[in-house]
């Protein structure tokens, strides 16, 4: 590769209107040595032919006060041409890259394009979050299937919309910020929208979802972890900061369960109304759901009873496999969940080492699952030589796996039909904790039967509504009465 010419001129003119160029005699001192007043100091260098094989005008940028800085600037543009190699396209797009350069500007970062570059990115042009967020989604393909959908709702939504013009290495808080203050505002126009006098208006946002604190915390995280990659993505990083991790966003709201205690079910009935989106019911609430779902949907009872006895989530039931439930021994170990992505059904390992566990199962449960036992083998006799051999604990009528979807609506269905007050098929699994908590059991007791990863998030879910069912109150009545107080007289 040339190494070009470094060298000082003047825009100085002769008689006849030519440059002098290097010839100024004003370049130099009367003794010979450089004149630091008059012309500057640059260079020429030689570029790489363009790809028809034409040759190009040679790089000239004279610019410079003093040699040094003129070599200097040779060197990076050096530097960049070399980052081509043998590549010919690559070295055309570089001197492509160099001209367009104004005079005086500097020349692009050497390392700025050199990951560019690396990472597979067009050398001259900045790539834009519209361009990466895609491009990275793509390249995660160990995360799990509905991860990967959720990432990939958030690009399509809300980041690609919002921020996809902007190039990667020019994005900044602000402009996030920007992004959840319109998704605010947003959120405020439907609810206006909703609320107006006139159907027409209403009619417009009827099928529209507003974002909840929920859902922008989970883009800000989706945000986030992409551009921790593009910092360390392949040890070339395309950038040095992550705005994403700077924002400050309102907390997302987490519900505590409610109880359905007479009140608040004379009042759903009258309203239509629910106390909270989460919600649990009274054990004698429970009894009655498990003695409806008894004698009106057999088949799935017994999946209820393990769930509300033992609070599994409805993957983790699911998951029970012949090998992992041991009814002698009265125990079940959840290391698999039977869950879905998008629609379709995907048996997977549980999430975590809090989440694989074994636990004792109660009397109730075990003769409910074993009177399970006994029928699931007179569908078997039934089915013949049909029957699948799944390995599953709980199976269809006709051996095969359940549909996660389809136990979620035979819940909801039943808990209608038997005209007890709403509750989704997980508040299943708060019923559980609820009740035994209020047994007596501690929250670490509580904790390990969920599989919670810390003590702190079944505090924080579950100490506020044991307070209403009776056997907490009459703890709380007994605390009360050991506080002795003076009698007073009645009033008239």
């Amino acid at each position: 590769m040339a190494e070009g010419s470094i060298q000082k001129i003047c825009t100085c003119r002769d008689a006849a209107g030519r440059k002098l160029g290097q010839n100024c005699p004003q370049l130099r001192r009367a003794g010979g040595t450089w004149n630091s007043h008059h012309g500057k100091w640059g260079y020429q260098l030689e570029l790489p032919k363009r790809l028809d094989g034409s040759r190009r005008s040679p790089l000239r940028r004279y610019t410079f006060d003093g040699r040094d800085d003129a070599a200097n600037d040779r060197n990076q543009a050096i530097a960049l041409l070399a980052l081509a190699g043998d590549d010919t396209a690559l070295a055309t797009e570089i001197a492509d890259l160099l001209k367009q350069v104004k005079a005086g500007a500097p020349l692009p970062d050497r390392d700025a394009i050199a990951k560019r570059v690396n990472a597979g990115l067009p050398a001259t042009v900045d790539m834009t979050v519209a361009e990466y967020l895609p491009q990275w989604l793509e390249s995660r393909r160990s995360i799990e299937p509905g991860t990967k959908r959720a990432y990939g709702c958030h690009i399509r939504v809300h980041l690609v919309p919002h921020l996809g013009g902007i190039p990667l290495v020019k994005l900044r808080v602000e402009h996030i910020a920007a992004m959840f203050t319109a998704i605010a505002d947003f959120n405020i126009a439907v609810e206006i929208a909703r609320q107006s006098e006139d159907p027409v208006i209403r009619a417009t946002v009827r099928a529209v979802r507003t974002t909840g604190p929920t859902t922008m915390q989970r883009i800000r995280a989706t945000l986030r972890k992409a551009l921790n990659d593009a910092i360390s993505r392949n040890n070339n990083r395309l950038i040095d900061f992550n705005p994403a991790a700077h924002v400050e966003l309102p907390s997302a709201t987490q519900h505590k369960p409610r109880v359905w205690t007479a009140r608040a079910v004379a009042r759903w009935r009258e309203t239509g109304e629910k106390p909270s989106p989460v919600m649990v019911w009274t054990p004698e609430q429970a009894g009655e759901f498990l003695d409806f779902a008894q004698d009106h949907d057999i088949a799935l009872y017994p999946v209820f009873v393990g769930i509300m006895h033992r609070g599994m989530r409805r993957g983790e039931a699911l998951g029970l496999r012949d090998t992992t439930v041991d009814l002698d021994d009265a125990l079940a170990t959840v290391d698999l969940q039977r869950t879905t992505d998008g629609y379709d059904p995907v048996d997977k390992k549980v999430k975590s080492e809090s989440g694989n566990r074994t636990f004792a199962l109660d009397s109730f449960t075990v003769a409910a699952w074993r009177s399970y036992l006994a029928r699931r083998a007179r569908w078997q006799l039934v089915c013949g030589s049909k029957w699948p051999d799944t390995g599953f604990f709980f199976v269809q009528p006709n051996g095969e796996k359940w549909h996660p979807d389809a136990v979620t609506k035979a819940f909801d269905r039943l808990v209608r039909d038997a005209g007890l007050p709403p509750i989704r098929l997980h508040d299943l699994r708060h019923c559980a904790a609820t009740f035994l908590k209020a047994s007596g059991a501690d929250l670490t007791d509580v904790k390990e039967l969920l599989g919670h990863s810390t003590i702190t998030v079944t505090s924080n879910t579950y100490t506020s509504v044991i307070v209403e069912l009776e056997s907490e109150r009459a703890k709380a009545e007994a605390a009360a009465a050991l506080v002795p107080r003076r009698r007073r007289p009645r009033a008239a």
